[in-house]
């Protein structure tokens, strides 16, 4: 069964190895355990709902529980410390397009507003109601699962948009077809979320970012249902797709989603291989992908995260018998570990992996064959559950993510990990800092940084401590040429700093899109815009 307060199914879970324990203790110090509250405290929480009555709609209070939070650091001290705050006043769980319309003109005559939820896996505050003085309807997608309809000729696919990743892959896999979209959290993110937030996989040098895979769909509106046709290319004006995709729920309601999809390859295998320094490490990866060498994914961990990814995993004796053997071969102190992978037919793996081996030999690259790139496969989407792991030995973890020109990589990655290391310093701790490359393009790259510091005293420090270490780094990226989100989207964590990012006029236009759409501030209010648009809102945001 699903956690009803952190990630994932209760009967997953992810150990610290006791030399990764202390491996931290000795970084930052041992960490602060903070009660958490059961479900039925939770649920006693849960006022009473200002809904009317219909049909398709829960006002019990587990359900209100379960859809008032997201997967964000805030929302998990929210729902472990019982400071929930907000509830939506009642969830419904339509199954097709038709329920969706109805729910939608409900809505709209009784000025309830809709929150869409996929997964409910949004990092950035997307599912999160407001206080506000109208009622709250979360619009869950979860009944929305069916592999609607395949054409294996065009080789597109239509989903409902509520489709976690592992149906999409198992509905398609069946067929002889797959969409290749694996982001971390594939385990429960869904497809039309995907779309809302403008996701990326983890094999997007092969498939591509969500927008490469998007053809078309329908969205139920305030105005009407939109429908997007599936062209492989056209000039007819601007693609409506593109004010789909990133809209956050802003517009309507995602119902259906059409995907670009590709058969099942032959063959695929990932490879670890280490490189003396970051700039030997960074400079290869830049060639690889500049080289349009045909990899499947890249990620290059930095020299920190390096070394904390084999401290925590596990198997010491192992580990020092492969620390060895890389200083053997000139990869030391400030060895950087770079994961790829090939995916194709056997002829295309193997000359992408000679390619790709050619490149990173000129750079000092150390194979290590497919051991560890196996083992990374086996437990990609096993990270989400580390922090059910840290939480339960006193430590918080979050992550920042960015992406930049390659001119700029290292200064804003040393920046966004200069801040976060400094500002536990009037607390009187520190945090753990480390970054990872990932998500390659020829001009530039993502930054995807990872900090664990331990527990405040009490909830409220440790919500603090987030606060300071978010909001400065935040503004870093946004000062310093990188964007707010490279695939975790705006919601409301992110709104306040994205005029920097877009511009007056930018800004302007993307808010009179929200007003043709919703002119009353029903859908989703104060997401991926700040200014919360809704008359009755006792919440204001700038």
């Amino acid at each position: 069964m699903r956690r009803w307060n952190g990630w994932g199914d209760e009967a997953t879970a992810m150990n610290l190895p006791d030399n990764g324990l202390g491996f931290l203790k000795d970084r930052i110090g041992p960490g602060r355990l903070l009660r958490d509250i059961t479900l039925e405290e939770a649920k006693a929480k849960v006022p009473a709902s200002r809904l009317p009555v219909h049909p398709l709609i829960q006002t019990d209070a587990e359900s209100r529980v379960r859809h008032a939070r997201g997967q964000s650091l805030p929302d998990w001290l929210a729902m472990r410390s019982g400071e929930i705050g907000c509830f939506p006043d009642g969830v419904a769980q339509p199954q097709n397009s038709t329920e969706v319309r109805e729910l939608l003109d409900f809505c709209q005559m009784h000025g309830v507003e809709v929150i869409p939820y996929g997964g409910g896996t949004s990092v950035a505050g997307h599912i999160n109601p407001l206080v506000s003085d109208r009622p709250v309807l979360t619009l869950s997608l979860a009944r929305m699962t069916t592999l609607l309809e395949l054409d294996p000729v065009s080789q597109i696919a239509t989903f409902g948009a509520g489709t976690p990743g592992p149906l999409v892959e198992s509905q398609l896999r069946a067929k002889g077809f797959t969409l290749g979209h694996f982001p971390q959290s594939f385990e429960l993110s869904t497809v039309g979320g995907w779309v809302a937030s403008r996701s990326s996989g983890q094999q997007s040098l092969r498939y591509g970012r969500i927008e490469q895979l998007f053809a078309g769909g329908k969205v139920e509106t305030l105005q009407g249902t939109l429908d997007l046709p599936t062209f492989p290319a056209s000039s007819a004006g601007p693609d409506l797709r593109e004010i789909i995709l990133g809209s956050e729920g802003r517009l309507g309601v995602i119902t259906e989603v059409k995907v670009r999809v590709s058969p099942l390859a032959d063959k695929e295998a990932f490879y670890v291989v280490f490189l003396p320094n970051w700039e030997q490490a960074r400079n290869a990866a830049r060639a690889l992908v500049q080289q349009r060498v045909p990899l499947s994914m890249l990620r290059l961990s930095n020299p920190v995260e390096t070394e904390t990814q084999l401290a925590l995993a596990g198997h010491a004796g192992q580990i020092a018998i492969l620390e060895k053997y890389l200083g053997w071969r000139g990869a030391e102190q400030g060895k950087c570990m770079m994961t790829l992978g090939v995916t194709g037919s056997k002829t295309q793996c193997r000359m992408a992996k000679q390619q790709a081996m050619s490149v990173l030999k000129d750079f000092g690259g150390v194979s290590t064959g497919t051991v560890l790139g196996s083992k990374w496969a086996q437990k990609r989407f096993l990270m989400p559950y580390l922090r059910e792991a840290l939480w339960s030995n006193g430590y918080a973890v979050d992550t920042l993510e960015t992406a930049t020109d390659w001119v700029n990589v290292d200064a804003l990655m040393h920046r966004m990990e200069d801040t976060l290391r400094t500002r536990l310093a009037p607390f009187g701790d520190k945090a753990h800092v480390f970054t990872h490359l990932s998500h390659f393009y020829g001009q530039g790259c993502s930054i995807y940084t990872t900090y664990v510091f331990p527990n405040g005293k009490d909830y409220a420090e440790t919500l603090r401590r987030w606060q300071v270490m978010k909001q400065t780094t935040s503004q870093a990226i946004v000062s310093h040429r990188g964007t707010i989100s490279h695939q975790h989207g705006v919601g409301k964590d992110h709104a306040p700093y994205l005029p920097e990012e877009k511009g007056v006029l930018a800004m302007k236009t993307l808010g009179t899109l929200v007003q043709a759409y919703d002119p009353n501030g029903l859908l989703n209010p104060g997401t991926l815009l700040a200014q919360v648009e809704t008359l009755g809102s006792e919440q204001k945001e700038s």
